[in-house]
């Protein structure tokens, strides 16, 4: 089985759910592709042989009015929901508010993890007014998906996507479980060794086509951190036939593929056998 732990709805009813301004650019990032629909998703799913997958909402409103409402993602869950795994979105800006949000969407919507995204919410991820969330999310049992590295959003600042300040968040909340997409690129020595100290962080290697993630990365992913290491596409940014056909090619071993695709995901993302 092969557990994709981090994919995106942009789907049309999600993208024209966002503000004008960024509705465009992801209507521009679609001009060549037609903008995928949610059976896209499951047919990419199925010609890559990947059997579930992680799709993210997204909560920025305060800061740019930017989102995709834990709603539509509980909506489409339900309509493959052997196949999709929901994660919330929370913006730490509403505090108390944000926290409350976040346990109806575990407890009522069936959510199983939470993603945040500093660079939009103009917080370090260590910066305190993030803590109340993490506390939450910690006492719901669920996973933290952290935006790490370079990005691309108009009008946000990379300086608080750096993979080091989820050390903190890691040794402040010891049994809070987080994920560092991406790898922190280009941070990802850094990155790397937040992953390696700290029991409670994991990697994942979504957004990148394999062929180009560096080589130190795939070292990790062989050795010392083959247990720390999640696969995942940050589709449609990457479809996931292309990064299978992609990993195939990479010097990966046989225990080290079979822990990144399904042993990790499972553990973190609480799937029986």
């Amino acid at each position: 089985m092969i557990i994709d732990t981090h994919s995106q709805l942009f789907t049309g009813e999600s993208i024209e759910s966002l503000p004008e301004e960024m509705a465009a650019g992801y209507r521009t990032m679609f001009t060549e592709v037609a903008m995928p629909t949610i059976e896209d998703t499951i047919a990419d799913m199925d010609a890559a042989g990947v059997a579930k997958a992680v799709i993210v909402g997204l909560d920025a409103e305060t800061t740019f009015r930017y989102g995709v409402s834990n709603a539509l993602v509980a909506k489409t869950v339900a309509s493959y929901p052997d196949r999709l795994i929901g994660f919330a979105g929370a913006d730490p800006h509403k505090g108390k508010l944000a926290c409350d949000a976040l346990i109806r969407a575990v407890n009522e919507l069936g959510l199983r993890g939470l993603k945040l995204l500093p660079h939009l919410h103009r917080l370090l991820a260590n910066d305190p007014a993030m803590y109340p969330l993490y506390e939450t999310a910690a006492g719901l049992g669920i996973p933290v998906l952290f935006h790490t590295g370079t990005q691309f959003h108009a009008g946000t600042k990379i300086k608080y996507c750096m993979p080091v300040d989820l050390d903190d968040v890691a040794v402040d909340f010891p049994k809070l479980t987080i994920i560092m997409a991406h790898f922190g690129y280009p941070w990802f020595y850094e990155g790397l060794a937040v992953v390696a100290r700290n029991p409670n962080v994991y990697f994942n290697i979504a957004g990148w086509a394999p062929r180009y993630i560096p080589e130190p990365v795939i070292t990790q992913i062989n050795g010392p951190l083959k247990y720390k290491a999640l696969f995942g596409s940050d589709y449609p940014l990457l479809t996931r036939v292309r990064i299978m056909k992609e990993l195939d090619l990479l010097k990966i071993n046989d225990n080290a593929r079979e822990l990144l695709l399904e042993s990790n995901p499972r553990r973190v993302l609480g799937i029986g056998d």
